[in-house]
């Protein structure tokens, strides 16, 4: 009985002392995460570049480790999303030999171009939820620089200009300038595909369609719903960086997708797939 008694006796006071020892070991796991973890975009631009220690300082040009081939290599291997299976080992590994070559190594810059946002947002258009795609990026004002608009993609804009009509079709007749062009009755009555009866080269202009029905209070912005960035600044290399908020070290903001760019055609195909031209 005695010793059932003091079983128990040790049972209640052993189990806040194992329960603050839990909270200790969660505490300094959490502390490891956060400091392994990128939480900002300005740190992957550190981290990459070999430009803050492995304790979070800042180093600075004429720093003993800054830029250093040891740190970069460091931080390169850990700045990949581990749970993306098309980020191959080989292909890694060819990208981080390409970025901390001894002889000729690789940085991204802040304030260069060959970079640029993609803000997935939330509007109300018509009633309705919808989401719109801005891209963005950096431009130089004064002696300062600034996020600036690009383009947006909005699906409800191109579908306007997605005729169903045979272009070949469409068209007015070379000699309509000697009836004072009185056949645009028929472009303007066909408003579906008027778009058809401009010259060749043109394109809608997505982003004045944008701000137009902003202006005209048609769309009401609501809140930013995802972000990444995309990068072109790494001769034949494209990658792109989005944020993982997630247990574990490999979170916070990490290269989400690589891939090795043979010319720069292929560098403008990409940008129009990420546009949706």
């Amino acid at each position: 009985m005695k010793q059932s008694l003091l079983i128990i006796l040790l049972s209640i006071l052993l189990i806040p002392a194992a329960g603050a020892q839990g909270i200790n070991n969660n505490r300094m796991v959490d502390e490891g995460v956060l400091n392994a973890s990128t939480k900002q975009v300005n740190q992957f631009f550190r981290r990459f570049n070999g430009e803050e220690s492995t304790t979070g300082n800042r180093y600075y040009e004429g720093d003993r480790d800054y830029r250093s081939h040891a740190l970069r290599n460091k931080y390169l291997n850990v700045l990949f999303d581990n749970q993306n299976a098309s980020i191959t080992d080989p292909l890694k590994a060819e990208f981080i030999k390409k970025v901390n070559s001894n002889a000729n190594p690789s940085y991204i810059d802040f304030h260069s171009p060959g970079w640029f946002a993609e803000v997935t947002t939330k509007f109300l258009y018509q009633g309705a939820d919808v989401y719109i795609t801005i891209y963005m990026q950096i431009e130089q004002e004064n002696l300062g620089y600034k996020w600036v608009m690009t383009d947006v993609y909005f699906p409800h804009f191109k579908k306007l200009f997605e005729s169903t009509s045979n272009e070949s079709t469409k068209f007015l007749h070379p000699m309509s300038h000697e009836i004072d062009f009185m056949n645009l009755v028929r472009v303007f009555n066909d408003k579906d595909n008027v778009e058809l009866y401009t010259e060749k080269d043109h394109g809608p202009d997505y982003l004045s369609m944008f701000i137009y029905e902003l202006k005209k209070g048609n769309l009401k912005y609501q809140s930013v719903t995802d972000l990444k960035f995309h990068f072109f600044q790494i001769g034949n290399w494209y990658f792109e960086i989005s944020n993982f908020n997630r247990p574990g070290a490999n979170s916070g903001w990490l290269i989400s997708s690589l891939m090795k760019v043979e010319d720069e055609s292929n560098k403008d195909a990409i940008i129009k797939f990420i546009k949706h031209e």
